[in-house]
């Protein structure tokens, strides 16, 4: 019979040689960018890279992450007064561990070779999440939540067939998805495709924007704009509805350093002054956003929101890349710039059988309701 074992690092210098070969098809799993986590991780976080062996070979690779939300105000809207929401999620569900990655929205949780079935590795993450908790227990924390997320829902059996009875399935916000067409070379190209609404949106939104100016900046540009960039991103994640972490300040000059070219560092200036930023990450034949931040009144007077997301059109266009993730969050603006939403789905447990047992409905009851409604900008 096959030795199937999995090991945990927590150290991306420790991890074995054959790590990016697994890797290359994902660089939210390669070791540099393992490394921005290691060093800039938010600080509630505690991040783990899991390595699936057989007959002591790599065969899979994933990554988990210990969150503690006691450490950080989770639902926003109820910040002003005392939350009954936010006392008993804090009190029943403060410590998880999830297999996944936390901070971005898509399976970017694991990978694996020919070498080992869907249903051997996700045994081994099984093992993986129980290993984990044990660990967490010798330090006298419990772990209440125990999840694997945003997988596909082709993926669903699988779990089903690897002894995961026991969790809840759960879909949350999807992720929202630009497709670029064929043929587009520039962003004339796209405004040809949109309906005269939304042609007469993008129109508005760049007139708005006049005297705003876009720089390209670098390791040491973003250093040194460091707290004005923190301030920025704590404006946007402070006015989420849910919240899991923050960032640390020194995120971005970290993933700046690891990912060199693949990670992209936009600056919006009036004057000489910061008034927003907006991050990107290539990502093989797709190019991901990541954290952005604005001014507030800035925001509203150049739509600067919007703006970012047409540039981010723009560079994905004329790159030739074959989709912009745009990740959750703001649904029914990016649809308005043409983003589709895509179901994606996680699995979760409570490690108290009897608070599990209600999972079906105590879910739904915590998981922050958002209304949006879909746009159709294309002819």
């Amino acid at each position: 019979m096959s030795n199937l074992t999995f090991t945990l690092y927590t150290s991306s210098s420790s991890l074995p040689k054959a790590w990016n070969t697994i890797a290359e098809r994902n660089i939210f799993l390669s070791t540099d960018y393992l490394a921005v986590l290691e060093k800039a991780a938010p600080d509630n976080m505690q991040c783990y890279f899991i390595g699936l062996f057989k007959n002591g070979m790599l065969c899979g690779i994933a990554i988990a992450q210990y969150i503690n939300l006691s450490k950080i105000n989770t639902f926003v809207e109820e910040k002003k007064r005392f939350c009954l929401k936010d006392y008993l999620f804090k009190k029943f569900s403060s410590h998880i561990i999830v297999i996944g990655n936390n901070t971005l929205t898509g399976q970017n949780a694991y990978l694996f070779n020919k070498d080992i079935s869907e249903n051997e590795a996700l045994g081994l993450f099984k093992n993986a999440l129980n290993e984990l908790s044990r660990q967490y227990r010798k330090k006298c924390i419990y772990i209440n939540l125990l999840a694997i997320k945003d997988f596909n829902a082709s993926e669903l059996p699988d779990f089903k067939n690897s002894g995961y009875k026991e969790y809840y399935q759960f879909c949350t916000q999807p992720n929202m998805i630009f497709d670029i067409r064929k043929g587009w070379e520039s962003i004339d190209d796209y405004l040809t495709t949109l309906n005269t609404k939304y042609r007469t949106q993008y129109n508005r939104a760049r007139k708005k924007a006049d005297g705003i100016e876009k720089r390209k900046l670098t390791e040491n540009d973003i250093k040194h704009y460091e707290l004005r960039i923190h301030d920025l991103y704590m404006t946007v994640a402070k006015n989420a509805s849910f919240n899991t972490f923050h960032l640390p300040k020194n995120h971005f000059e970290v993933f700046k350093h690891q990912l060199k070219d693949d990670f992209l560092f936009y600056g919006y200036f009036i004057n000489e002054q910061l008034v927003g930023f907006s991050t990107l990450i290539q990502n093989g034949c797709d190019i991901d956003t990541y954290f952005l931040g604005y001014d507030d009144n800035i925001q509203k007077e150049k739509m600067l929101y919007l703006n970012m997301l047409y540039d981010m059109v723009g560079y994905a266009v004329k790159k030739q890349f074959s989709h912009v993730i745009f990740a959750r969050s703001a649904m029914e603006i990016k649809s308005s710039v043409g983003a589709r939403a895509e179901q994606v789905y996680g699995i979760i447990k409570h490690t108290n059988p009897l608070i599990n047992l209600f999972m079906p409905k105590l879910f739904p009851y915590f998981d922050p309701k958002v209304e949006w409604k879909e746009r159709s900008p294309f002819k």
